[in-house]
């Protein structure tokens, strides 16, 4: 097995489509072949226990992909479509595993057709309109402060205040460390021994979980200075809200938030007041107004279309591209600004210096990068107009 580094930029993506499609083949192959062992309970003749340890041990799966995999294989037994939907791609292993606990003769082939090209949030949110829970009581309670044993250095992934790490990881991290016994020192200890390091891995996402069709949980932690903020928030609030309800605090504060943050990165506002005078020529500065009306029209998305006629459809760390760059004249007006995600910014900066060094220009990657990547270009000096 080597890197194909010998093929060409259109051989290697049609060579990656099939690769992709021989592996949704045997994934549905061996979701097969793995519930028609289950069945015959051949794991145990093996020597092992379960099809879980025969699955870890024998066919070198990690415990997740056991785990998945199992479910999804007994699923298939019951409803045999999950294979085909498998092999052509329109469900993944994470959806049909969603969908796995729903499913009946009576309703499967219909919901797996409802779920079909879907993702696992968009299947999330299907699941919880057909089958809607209740609302979860609202919680808001503090996490256990790790102790560190004598002794022990504690290192700056703890904290250097004693203070818990952000983040459950971190305070399962720091509770590891506690519950270990306190090592006696070594016979030969050296004189200035280093402190003791802990690999603290990244702090788990926000969980976002529908409920309903129009209900979530959402689940975080925050810090002690945003527990403070929530509880003024919650007194100044009681004549509106009453009760105090954190998801009504939550949903105007982020209302509030991004009519700012609007304001600040697209220009948009209510009212616009007064007549504002068109950009000087050659200033990389793009009026307010330009902004409104490329915002509006590129609707908060990056508007960067493939050569296959596919839009990107990224809302993050939007940018001001100009379509002709500033480097060759073009002007900061609606018809010339178009919103780029910043992936999609700099690669066509990269595309137009790959343009310029076949024509003999050179030109450094700094003024390409100021020229391109306008993320100053709509706000003056000092400022970002990098949408969040």
């Amino acid at each position: 097995m080597r890197i194909p580094t010998h093929l060409t930029d259109l051989q290697l993506i049609e060579e990656l489509k099939r690769c992709a499609e021989h592996e949704r083949g045997a994934t549905a192959r061996l979701i097969a072949h793995l519930g028609e062992t289950d069945a015959r309970r051949l794991h145990l003749g093996a020597g092992y226990p379960s099809l879980f340890a025969y699955c870890c041990a024998v066919l070198r799966m990690s415990e997740s992909a056991s785990y998945k995999r199992i479910e999804v294989a007994r699923a298939a037994r019951r409803h045999p479509l999950i294979l085909d939907h498998l092999e052509r791609g329109s469900l993944t292993l994470s959806t049909a595993r969603l969908l796995a606990p729903h499913l009946t003769s009576e309703n499967g082939p219909g919901l797996l057709r409802q779920a079909a090209g879907l993702g696992k949030r968009a299947v999330e949110d299907l699941l919880a309109r057909r089958y809607p829970r209740p609302d979860v009581v609202t919680l808001v309670r503090k996490l256990p402060t790790p102790s560190v044993p004598s002794g022990v250095a504690i290192p700056p992934a703890i904290a250097a205040d004693g203070a818990a790490p952000r983040g459950t990881a971190g305070v399962a991290a720091a509770e590891s460390l506690a519950a270990a016994p306190p090592q006696p020192p070594a016979v030969h200890q050296q004189a200035n021994p280093q402190p003791l390091t802990i690999h603290q891995p990244a702090g788990p996402q926000p969980l976002t979980m529908p409920l309903s069709a129009d209900r979530y949980l959402i689940r975080f932690t925050a810090r002690a200075e945003t527990l403070k903020r929530l509880r003024q928030a919650q007194d100044l609030l009681r004549h509106a809200v009453p009760s105090g309800d954190p998801a009504e605090i939550v949903d105007r504060a982020l209302a509030c938030l991004i009519r700012e943050l609007s304001r600040k990165k697209a220009a948009l506002v209510d009212s616009p007041v007064g007549k504002e005078r068109p950009a000087p020529a050659r200033s990389r500065h793009v009026p307010a107004a330009v902004r409104r009306a490329v915002w509006a029209r590129d609707q908060g998305r990056c508007a960067f279309v493939s050569p296959a006629g596919r839009r990107c459809d990224a809302g993050a760390f939007l940018e001001f591209h100009h379509v002709k760059p500033y480097a060759v004249g073009g002007p900061p007006t609606v018809a010339n600004m178009q919103l780029r995600c910043r992936a999609h910014n700099a690669y066509e900066a990269t595309l137009f210096d790959r343009s310029h060094a076949r024509n003999g220009t050179s030109r450094t990657k700094r003024t390409a990068r100021v020229s391109d990547l306008s993320e100053r270009d709509s706000t003056g000096p000092g400022a970002s107009c990098s949408a969040p």
